[in-house]
C-alpha cells in the first residue's frame, strides 16, 4: 500500500465505501462505470493499493476510502512472463509477480486457474494455448482428450516455469466458492455506503 494512503487512512479512519463502481474484467483491465481506466499511472495506482478484507472481499484502497471490486472471474487476471522460449513465470494484472504457483484448475467453461499464495487468478484468454501447452499426465505424455475432461484421474501436471502443478477440473463449483472469495460484494444492511 501506497504511504499516502496509509496516512490519508489515519486521519479520516470513518469515509464510507464505495460498491458496484469498480470491477475487474477477465484481461485484468480496471473498470469504472463500465468505462475501462485508460491511464497507466491510475491503473498502476490502483493494483498497488488492491487487497482483501478478512471475508474475502477485493477493493482498492483509496486514500481512506475502500472501493470494492466486483470481479468477472477471479481477484487475480494472470499473464505468461517472460520473452517466448524462455522458463515461464506468471504475473499479475497488478504487476506482481506471482512466485510459486501451488495448483491449476480447469473450470467447466474452459478457463485455466491457477492458485498461489496471494489468492486464485484467471490465466488471461491470450495466454491460455501456451499456458496448456505445458500439461501432461503422469508419465510425461501431453494430455489428449480424456485427459482434459478428468486431469485428476490421469495425474495430469501443468507445468509453469520449474513448477509442476497438480491440474484437476472444478466441475459445477464456482471459482468464489472454491476459493472462498465474494466476487459482488455489496454494503451490509445498514452500512452507510456509496454506491
Amino acid at each position: 500500500m501506497d504511504a499516502l494512503v496509509a496516512q490519508a487512512m489515519q486521519r479520516w479512519p470513518n469515509v464510507p465505501a464505495v460498491y458496484g463502481w469498480l470491477r475487474l474484467d477477465r484481461r485484468g483491465r480496471w473498470r469504472i462505470r463500465g468505462e475501462p481506466v485508460v491511464h497507466a499511472s491510475t491503473a498502476a495506482f490502483i493494483g498497488r493499493n488492491y487487497l482483501a478484507d478478512e471475508r474475502g472481499r477485493w477493493y482498492f484502497q483509496n486514500g481512506p476510502q475502500r472501493v470494492f471490486v466486483d470481479l468477472d472471474a477471479c481477484p487475480w487476471v494472470l499473464a505468461l512472463d517472460g520473452p517466448p522460449g524462455t522458463s515461464l513465470a506468471l504475473r499479475t494484472h497488478a504487476d506482481r509477480p506471482v512466485g510459486a504457483p501451488r495448483s491449476a484448475w480447469l473450470t467447466a467453461e474452459g478457463s485455466l486457474l491457477v492458485e498461489f499464495e496471494s489468492g486464485v487468478g484467471l490465466v488471461d484468454d491470450r495466454d491460455l494455448a501456451a499456458a496448456c501447452a505445458g500439461a501432461c499426465d503422469g508419465s510425461g505424455a501431453p494430455l489428449d482428450e480424456a485427459g482434459w475432461c478428468d486431469p485428476a484421474a490421469v495425474g495430469a501436471r501443468l507445468w509453469i516455469g520449474e513448477h509442476a502443478l497438480p491440474l484437476a477440473a472444478l466441475g459445477s463449483i464456482p471459482p468464489a466458492a472454491r476459493f472462498g472469495f465474494d466476487p459482488q460484494p455489496r454494503p451490509d444492511p445498514g452500512e452507510d455506503a456509496c454506491t
